[in-house]
């Protein structure tokens, strides 16, 4: 049996990650990371063991939003490496901070076709900030420390540090620093741009302000309405694929299409702000751009040109913080405000009939029964995830904390989410709405949330398709050529939850009444639950503003 001092990076890694301040890793075991597991044994930082790598990082991508810290997941090589990947999508778009610690092959066999020898940092590079590989024991913890610091930093997002075994098993030449020095320079605007930007929008009628999702109010609190109301303007957070069509924030393209000076604060000009175009501010309009990254200026200036007065290179939370003390001399915009506020609260009208058959209700009833369940607990976590039903779910009202599917349009990750808020958050309720596509790709975590106490509820929109696509087919290509797209009827994600060790419900019927009695009764039974829900296949809501109405994405 090997002396588990032996292994004295993993020690210098793990004291390093408790210098951090880091109090949870979510992680999937493997070969080369075994001494890292070692390591954590007396640490007191909480091993959440997962069934697949990528619901490792989506639990650790919740657990940042929600509380506030880095998110760190541990996995092994090769495919382990692989699997976590993708999720790292998510968490870019989402700007999450999450640092993703992998498994990887000797150094002392590079080349020589090692066990899962692969070049790792040349994978993650393109779906994070910072992939570096580990270089010796004793520089472990300042390349962790490189690694955190950028995933905190300006725009936050990803990270990767891959961990060679012979590295994690090396000895210290130096005795181990338990203290970690987290150094990373906060971009702050200047007092005379915060007041250029403040006479920016001083000038406007009707002038909007758009945030990314870095400033989402489950990150930042009432930031968001501190601005708006200190500077008489409409704030708006964009977390969703749909842009200026989110259900979620009503007619907000009714709102951007009138705007006449818009000020992109931490912002991508991307697909998200239909590219700058029409539907962002009247013919004549004015732009103002705040955003820690360069590129994203010149994105910016490269779509509207001599339409862009103000370009400030800065980081988005502590400009906006900057923005609130030179508030003066603001105009008063009451009826901006009310009109901005009217539209934004919009939602899609419900189908007269709300049901397709005597054993279906319709994704907005299944909305409305989640809504009142929320209401019980407001500080309860809202998790949403999925496509049509998905869209339906998040434009509920909720002034909780909550946890979506975000800017990369990627589904899947709900039950993770809801694992990782349960913990993040043990003392309030979660609920997790997902439709029946995605409960299937991480189903067997209900067995880590039942051996790990988690407790939520999943309600499962079950429309037996995937929906999101299935409208696409009629939409583009007629209703008598669907194809592909069908999930089983009989399948029972209740039965399967319950099997893993949670409680499950079945709703067959289109009783509400018999929604709200199951959503209390798993509620009661303080264990991982699932609500399957039998819906019809409707397509995502549509506001109807003034605007007209486009196609549909995840």
């Amino acid at each position: 049996m090997r002396d588990h001092q032996t292994n004295q990076g993993a020690h210098a890694l793990v004291h390093a990650l408790q210098g951090a301040g880091v109090r949870c890793i979510f992680s999937l075991s493997g070969n080369q990371i075994m001494p890292v597991y070692d390591a954590l044994l007396d640490s007191g930082i909480r091993l959440v063991h997962v069934r697949h790598e990528a619901a490792a990082v989506y639990m650790a991508e919740a657990y940042a939003q929600l509380t506030g810290e880095i998110g760190v997941a541990l996995v092994t090589a090769g495919a382990g490496f692989g699997n976590a990947l993708g999720a790292l999508i998510s968490a870019r778009a989402s700007e999450t901070p999450v640092l993703l610690l992998s498994g990887d092959s000797p150094r002392n066999q590079d080349g020589m076709g090692a066990f899962q020898e692969m070049d790792q940092v040349a994978m993650a590079q393109p779906v994070t900030k910072l992939a570096r590989r580990a270089s010796t024991a004793d520089r472990l913890p300042s390349e962790l420390a490189t690694a955190i610091a950028t995933a905190l930093s300006g725009r936050p997002g990803p990270v990767h540090l891959a961990l060679p075994a012979d590295v994690l098993t090396a000895p210290l030449t130096a005795p181990a620093h338990s203290a970690l020095a987290l150094t990373y320079g906060e971009q702050a605007l200047t007092n005379a741009d915060a007041e250029r930007l403040v006479t920016f929008l001083n000038g406007a009628a009707h002038p909007v302000v758009l945030t990314g999702p870095a400033l989402a109010r489950t990150r930042t609190g009432d930031a968001l309405a501190q601005l708006q109301s200190t500077l008489n303007v409409p704030v708006i957070c964009m977390e969703s694929p749909r842009g200026l069509r989110d259900p979620s924030l009503g007619a907000l393209i009714d709102l951007t299409r009138t705007a006449d000076r818009i000020l992109l604060l931490g912002k991508s000009a991307d697909f998200t702000t239909g590219f700058l175009g029409k539907d962002m501010g009247t013919p004549d309009a004015r732009f103002a751009v705040v955003d820690p990254e360069a590129p994203e200026i010149e994105r910016a200036r490269a779509r509207i040109g001599g339409q862009l007065d103000i370009a400030c290179q800065g980081d988005a939370l502590p400009a906006l913080r900057k923005l609130i003390a030179q508030a003066a001399d603001v105009p008063d915009r009451a009826d901006w405000l009310a009109h901005s506020a009217q539209a934004l609260a919009l939602r899609a009208e419900v189908p007269s009939a709300t049901a397709s058959g005597p054993d279906t209700l319709h994704a907005a009833q299944v909305g409305a029964a989640v809504a009142a369940q929320l209401a019980k607990s407001p500080g309860a976590v809202l998790v949403v995830d999925g496509g049509e039903f998905g869209q339906w779910m998040q434009a509920i009202h909720h002034d909780g904390p909550r946890v979506i599917n975000g800017v990369s349009g990627a589904i899947g990750a709900a039950p993770a989410y809801a694992i990782a808020a349960s913990i993040a958050c043990p003392d309030v309720p979660v609920i997790a709405a997902m439709g029946d596509g995605t409960a299937g790709f991480l189903l067997a975590e209900y067995e880590t949330a039942a051996r790990e106490e988690a407790r939520f509820v999943a309600v499962i929109g079950n429309d037996h398709v995937w929906n999101a696509e299935h409208q696409i087919q009629i939409r583009e290509f007629g209703p008598d050529r669907t194809y592909g797209c069908a999930l089983s009827p009989m399948a029972r994600y209740d039965l399967a939850a319950q099997a893993l060790g949670g409680f499950g419900v079945f709703v067959n019927t289109n009783s509400t009444a018999a929604l709200a009695e199951a959503l209390d009764h798993a509620q009661k039974s303080r264990k991982p639950a699932c609500v399957n829900v039998r819906i019809c296949p409707a397509p995502a809501p549509v506001v109807q503003g003034n605007t007209p109405p486009a196609g549909s994405a995840h």
